[in-house]
């Protein structure tokens, strides 16, 4: 019988844990804890974070957790001015866009593999949708967890997972606005205040920023508002209630990517970062409003052990156009393609720049996502051997409302001759429900000190998918109802108290990608199936500043592709191989060094497709790294001095497709960022004064080669610039 066969079980264990406090509480051996215990994050250096929550159930030490993980803290993205995620995670070679147009979303991959925007991106441990771009003026840190989170998450895809700390309350008044422009004109501000009440029971922090966006590609300009509120309430010396909520507007036309160029299948020529294709007179903007809700209950039973609920509700809707350059044939009537059209290729311009130009839209798409957690975590002794136990229940619901995207024939164009058309927009399709899902999952992990050196972790988390899809008609397509249990075992030596080796074997659950655009049952999610990984790796802190860690790795899933039948099928395994090294620290008083690299093999293999057997998976470098550093001029008290150079090999475009001519390499690049901070004094306020300039030399690349909507190549961003100021009041 299913351990899930009854909702009821799930309400009585929940009931269960609500009521646990006043049980244990009874027993509690004294009454004047202070809740929450807390690991203290240690940042000695420049704001390096030396704990994480990402890898585990609590916020633990990075060097004791036996996985790969980096942090972003909001002191590092304050001095690099980051203000999306994709500005963030170019820090960490191992994680690189996946169709980061401009104007759409921040999309990533992890290790080689595209993560799922339903699953693979959470808010405080719960998951929130990454369909349209997640606002960081409310963060505390990022935390990104490289590889299986089977145990941690239940389903995501194998790459891993971002997990974005909200900010919370602060003991201290704070009082702080930042003001910014960018290329183009942009024009940024933002406001961040906390602070407590007298008698230190009610917490606030609360952020808002707005923004009037000119892109550095002309046209793609937008706006944005954003605000957010953190409250939090000591109703005891045990007992603690956070309550989170943040709103955002975001309004922008995106800038569509570029396919190959004609019967050759040649890469684009005459384009730059700055090329805008979507710049028709009746092109619409991009336009995402979302709410997100959270709310998280602590309570301490005792000295040695604790409980959490945890709820968190996020909603989307969006109203998605663009004037899409889609191959060169009319879809429609492929006789009236111009002669310089590839043949027999569904995808690809002319051979001179010609495109065809579709209107795609569709309106009012919304979906929400409801997730909650009970956990209740101790430590006892059995004998010698000391235990952290957590054990758990959490539930996620997920809707998903969306109509078939309209996709009218308007004409052609060419990249170097644009043509501009009286379109008349029509009303796109109709709603309809197109995906719900239900997850419930129970989970257990124990962490046993065998010795004073050795600790085990071990954990499984059984997880109870029923998923139901429907096309646009209504009609259901796929119906999932299984049960899925996902061990993780880990085994931790520490030589030395600042040196620790680990390994371990987990497993994953994918949630099944998604079918492109015009395959067979277009835009619903494959089955969800098993993914595997084993790891190996080393993390030591060399001195009291300076941290290093190494991890060797495999991670194996379905494969998933196109065929030549244009069905998206699974077939084989996509194996990825790869090794990661990461340091960063205090080099001499003055300089801090960072640098984080990834070689990969990626490849699919057991296919039994001689056009993707054997062959390079897509969009995924060979190798990349991320080298930076700060200074400070010794000089100039509060001048600070960085720069960061990213690198990364050539990679393939479009290499699972049933034509074996899109298997083209595009070449690796190399992008200078440099930057400087001045911190000075006026009067009582505190005033920070960054500049910072990317790309220093223009260089041209393409940034993105990603498969996504029948596959696009997006160049990486031109020569920009910024200057902001910060007021601490």
């Amino acid at each position: 019988m299913s351990v899930f066969s009854s909702r009821h079980k799930l309400i009585a264990l929940a009931v269960a844990s609500a009521l646990a406090p006043a049980a244990f509480a009874q027993s509690a051996d004294k009454s004047d804890n202070v809740l929450p215990e807390v690991v203290v994050t240690s940042a000695p250096v420049d704001g390096i974070a030396r704990n994480a929550s990402v890898g585990g159930f609590s916020e633990a030490p990075l060097r004791e957790t036996p996985a790969s993980i980096s942090v972003i803290t909001l002191e590092q993205m304050q001095e690099r001015s980051i203000r999306t995620a994709s500005d963030a995670v170019k820090y960490d070679a191992s994680v690189q866009n996946s169709y980061n147009a401009v104007g759409l979303s921040d999309w990533f991959a992890i290790r080689g593999f595209a993560l799922d925007l339903g699953s693979n991106y959470r808010k405080d441990g719960m998951v929130i949708l990454a369909h349209s771009s997640i606002p960081m003026e409310n963060k505390e840190r990022l935390e990104i967890l490289k590889g299986l989170a089977g145990l941690q998450a239940g389903i995501a895809s194998s790459g891993g997972i971002l997990n974005y700390v909200t900010k919370r309350p602060t003991d201290a008044p704070l009082r702080s606005a930042t003001f910014e422009v960018r290329e183009r004109g942009s024009v940024y501000g933002a406001i961040d205040l906390g602070g407590r009440s007298d008698n230190g029971v009610f917490g606030y922090r609360i952020n808002a920023a707005a923004e009037d966006t000119k892109s550095y590609v002309q046209g793609s300009n937008g706006d944005r508002k954003f605000v957010s509120g953190a409250f939090d309430w000591r109703l005891s010396s045990r007992a603690l209630l956070s309550v989170d909520m943040d709103y955002q507007h975001k309004s922008q036309l995106t800038v569509p990517g570029f396919q190959l160029f004609g019967p050759a299948q040649t890469l684009p020529t005459g384009v730059s970062g700055k090329t805008m294709l979507n710049d028709q007179s009746w092109s619409r903007p991009v336009t995402d409003d979302t709410n997100n809700l959270g709310v998280k209950f602590e309570y301490e039973l005792n000295d040695n052990w604790r409980t959490t609920l945890q709820a968190n509700k996020f909603e989307l809707r969006r109203d998605d156009a663009v004037a899409l350059p889609s191959g060169c044939g009319n879809l429609f009537d492929p006789g009236s393609a111009p002669a310089t059209c590839p043949a027999n290729i569904g995808t690809g311009y002319g051979s001179d720049g010609t495109y065809a130009l579709y209107d795609l839209r569709r309106d009012n798409d919304k979906r929400t996502v409801m997730t909650t957690q009970a956990m209740l975590q101790g430590t006892f002794a059995t004998g010698s051997v000391k235990h952290a136990l957590t054990t758990g229940i959490s539930t996620l619901n997920r809707r998903d409302n969306f109509a078939k995207y309209l996709f009218d024939f308007v004409g052609y164009s060419n990249i170097s001759n644009p043509s501009y058309y009286n379109y008349q927009l029509g009303p796109t399709n109709a709603v309809g429900l197109r995906r719900k899902e239900e997850e419930r999952s129970v989970f257990v992990q124990d962490v046993m000190a065998l010795s004073d050196r050795l600790k085990l972790h071990a954990g499984v988390r059984y997880t109870e998918l029923k998923r139901v899809q429907f096309d646009s008609n209504g009609a259901e397509i796929r119906k999932n109802d299984e049960g899925f249990a996902l061990p993780n075992v880990a085994l931790v030596f520490s030589p030395q108290k600042n040196l620790s080796l680990y390994a371990s074997y987990s497993q994953g659950l994918e949630p099944g990608g998604e079918v492109p655009a015009g395959a067979t049952d277009e835009e619903s999610a494959l089955n969800p199936s098993k993914s595997k990984q084993v790891e190996f790796g080393v993390k030591t802190d060399l001195t009291p500043d300076v941290s290093v860690s190494a991890a060797v790795f495999q991670i194996k899933r379905n494969n998933e592709y196109v065929n030549s039948a244009y069905s998206y099928v699974v077939a084989g395994e996509q194996v990825n191989r790869g090794i990661e090294l990461a340091a960063q620290g205090r080099a001499t008083r003055d300089l801090m060094l960072g640098a984080s690299f990834i070689a990969l093999q990626a490849k699919a293999e057991g296919t039994g497709d001689a056009n993707v057997e054997g062959k390079r998976v897509g969009n995924v470098p060979k190798f990349k790294s991320a080298v930076y550093m700060g200074y400070a001029l010794p000089q100039v008290p509060g001048m600070k001095l960085n720069a960061t150079w990213i690198y990364s090999t050539s990679k393939v475009f479009a290499p699972n497709s049933e034509i074996a001519a899109l298997n083209k390499k595009v070449d690796g690049y190399h992008v200078l960022n440099l930057g400087a901070r001045y911190a000075t004094k006026f009067g009582n306020t505190a005033t920070t004064f960054r500049f910072g300039v990317d790309n220093v030399f223009n260089k041209f690349y393409w940034g993105d080669t990603s498969n996504a909507f029948g596959g696009y190549l997006i160049p990486g961003a031109p020569r920009v610039f910024r200057l902001s100021t910060q007021l601490d009041f």
